[in-house]
């Protein structure tokens, strides 16, 4: 199987898309299978800093370990870079197709689309939330992430169309 490039994409690129990224990442090491995987912000208020503790901590729990991270804004250049570029709600993805150049604004999906039953749905910002948040958003990220894998191990599922070459 051909390497597989994947830009997960939330506000500040501190919590949910980070988590993200090293969720896919260690289910990548488990499951053999060759990805790239980064992380992104659709805004530049988080720019440079390091992972919330709090999603460090309840990756950590999990057996995850958060790669080195420092935050980053989008840029034009990851469309051309990632296969799929997978927004944590439906704002960012809207953000996501309005920056995206040409057509590579068909790269762009919602994490929870690949989830069956879970289609629209967003992964809410646990940063104000209660402290079972990020325990909350974990779930449904690493359910989104799973959906995510699985459809790219067997080429089939909800993404296997895009990512088929």
């Amino acid at each position: 199987m051909e390497r597989q490039a994947l830009l997960f994409v939330c506000t500040g690129n501190i919590c949910r898309s980070p988590m993200a990224q090293a969720y896919v990442l260690h289910r990548a090491g488990e499951d053999g299978l060759a990805l790239e995987a980064d992380s992104a912000a659709v805004s530049s208020e988080e720019i440079g800093r390091p992972p919330d503790g709090r999603a460090v901590a309840e990756l950590s729990r999990h057996g995850v370990t958060m790669p080195m991270h420092r935050a980053r804004q989008v840029t034009l250049a990851d469309f051309g870079r990632f296969d799929l570029v997978i927004g944590m709600t439906r704002s960012h993805c809207a953000s996501l197709r309005a920056l995206a150049p040409g057509t590579h604004g068909d790269k762009v999906r919602l994490l929870l689309d690949a989830v069956p039953g879970q289609a629209g749905r967003d992964v809410p910002d646990p940063w104000y939330g209660p402290d079972n948040a990020f325990a909350e958003v974990y779930a449904l990220i690493a359910a989104g992430v799973d959906a995510v894998v699985d459809a790219l191990s067997p080429r089939k599922g909800p993404f296997a169309s895009l990512i088929a070459r």
